[in-house]
Order: C-alpha cells, then structure tokens, then sequence
C-alpha cells in the first residue's frame, strides 16, 4: 500500500496486489477485496483503489519497496534498484 496524492482528500491509500497462481484479476474480485478492507480496517484507512500487479518490488531481505511502488504509480525516477530480488 501507499498514500497516493488526492486533490480533495490530500492522500489517499492505494494497494497493489500480486495474486497467487490460479486467480483472475477481474471486477468481483475488486469488489470482494474493497469489501473486505473496508469491514477489517474501517472506511477511514482501508485502500480506497487496488490495482493488480504481477509481482510486487521487494528487496533482497524480502520485504516490499513501496517507494518504488509510488515512483511508478506517480511517473517518479526509481532511484537506485540494485537491491531488488531478480525479477521485481
């Protein structure tokens, strides 16, 4: 997830899914998941957008680089990518 520039809201959240072998992206499934965010979270923090991605930037520790996730989603220069797994 990242916060995303909103021009009323000033920043809302965005979350990018990489969906597992054997499942489609489609509309239900979007629906299914803000439904879901929304009754686990609450509306206030839950992703207000999802977009399907088929992998998701980690780091060779594994954990998720959402800087790079907001460079790409905001037409930003990645920056130094040197510590991406193969692939990312």
């Amino acid at each position: 997830m990242i916060g995303k520039p909103d021009p009323v809201a000033g920043e809302i959240v965005k979350a990018f899914v990489s969906l597992k072998p054997g499942y489609e992206p489609g509309e239900q499934l979007h629906k299914e998941l803000l439904g879901f965010t929304r009754r686990r979270l609450g509306a206030a923090v839950a992703p207000r957008e999802i977009d399907f991605i088929a992998s998701v930037p980690r780091n060779r520790s594994g954990k998720i680089v959402r800087r790079l996730l907001k460079a790409r989603e905001l037409g930003l220069p990645e920056g130094d990518v040197s510590t991406l797994e193969a692939g990312a």
